[in-house]
């Protein structure tokens, strides 16, 4: 059970370590600003503040990039529906997900990407307030398999539903795919880029590229927030790559404990094997010398004293198993990308056990093996 722990959180951490992000995280610095209701209780103010402050960002030359979004790149986001026009949902089906994230129009120039299809979100669309999103690949082949996005319109539909009827959205451009909540699962989620004055919403972060120290423009940001609304602060302040060595870091301790306990556990596992043969083979050596004496070749003396080895490690197995499912089931929320019945990790895990229990059983029984039969017939 302890090998299966260990398993699990290894497997899931390497899982999270060779992850294609898909952008390229070195020299990005991120932090966070919240709007208080007070100064900001309007949509519209929300809008004019991320307005200038996107602007001086634009602005500052001692940075590669820099803009404004709801929520980081592997980050979460919100949970919505999708309706696309033309489109009816069938009676008795579940709507269409997708994850909207709220962003500046610099937002892929900052992270390094490059569109597939279509364009990017630019000042003008802000300054004419058009209703246009972006949609990573992810649901362009989800929801529009066999025909081009660009151009069609769709609804995000809040969950549950409210009773203000949601904007179409016309989808101007593809965008490579970079997960936001699907961190753990298989697939990445699909996801749609709205611009910040669709939903302004209060919470927001700051995504800056530099090309050398991210951290020594701390200082520099926060003059140029404090220039657009001097009361309110950052926060949170990290880089990317911090913000995901923080999000493998579960993985790295249950993982480095289930492992500690694991070794115990074998070690303990084999010297009580190795006891409890080689007891055996002392208790039983006026047989063995009998055998060897009637013509018993090594392997059959061998097999002799490990056959009830085998025996107990196979009743070990078949119950440690039944409890590495219960272990898997435990962990299944923390676990990324796998599952409780990963045939991977629990035969791998099996196969170590077997292994070393082998090896731990084998050494005495070889040394009854080596037994002279006079000695052995002579022996109290």
């Amino acid at each position: 059970m302890l090998l299966a722990g260990a398993g699990f959180m290894i497997r899931s951490f390497l899982t999270l370590y060779r992850l294609d992000l898909g952008i390229e995280t070195a020299h990005l610095l991120t932090m966070n600003l919240s709007l208080p209701d007070r100064k900001y209780p309007t949509p519209a103010a929300r809008t004019a503040f991320l307005e200038r402050l996107d602007e001086r960002l634009g602005a500052v030359r001692a940075i590669r990039g820099g803009t404004v979004a709801s929520h980081l790149p592997f980050g979460s986001g919100v949970l919505m529906q999708l309706a696309v026009e033309g489109r009816p949902a069938p009676a008795g089906e579940s709507p269409l997900p997708v994850t909207r994230v709220t962003v500046g129009p610099r937002y892929f120039e900052t992270l390094g990407l490059r569109l597939l299809r279509g364009r990017a979100l630019d000042e003008t669309d802000v300054r004419a307030g058009r209703d246009v999103g972006i949609v990573n690949q992810r649901l362009a082949s989800m929801y529009f398999a066999n025909e081009d996005p660009i151009g069609r319109r769709v609804q995000v539909i809040s969950e549950p539903a409210t009773d203000r009827q949601p904007a179409w959205i016309t989808i101007v451009g593809v965008s490579p795919t970079v997960r936001q909540r699907h961190l753990r699962e298989p697939d990445p989620d699909p996801v749609i880029y709205v611009p910040y004055y669709l939903t302004p919403v209060p919470d927001m972060a700051l995504l800056i590229r530099t090309d050398g120290d991210p951290s020594a423009l701390t200082g520099m940001l926060r003059e140029e927030v404090r220039a657009v609304d001097p009361d309110l602060p950052l926060f949170g302040i990290a880089t990317l790559d911090q913000r995901l060595a923080r999000m493998r870091w579960p993985y790295r301790v249950f993982g480095s404990m289930f492992s500690v306990f694991a070794i115990i556990a074998l070690g303990l596992s084999a010297v009580g094997l190795y006891a409890v043969t080689a007891y055996a083979v002392t208790q039983r050596t006026q047989e063995i010398g009998v055998r060897m004496a009637l013509g018993a070749q090594a392997r059959q003396v061998w097999w002799l004293m490990v056959r009830r080895s085998v025996m107990q490690l196979g009743i070990g197995l078949t119950v440690g198993m039944a409890g590495a499912f219960g272990v898997g089931r435990l962990l299944q929320s923390l676990l990324a990308q796998t599952g409780a019945t990963d045939v991977v990790t629990l035969v791998s895990i099996a196969a170590v056990f077997v292994m070393v229990s082998i090896a731990a059983c084998s050494w005495p029984a070889r040394r009854a093996t080596t037994v002279d039969p006079i000695h052995a017939l002579r022996h109290e």
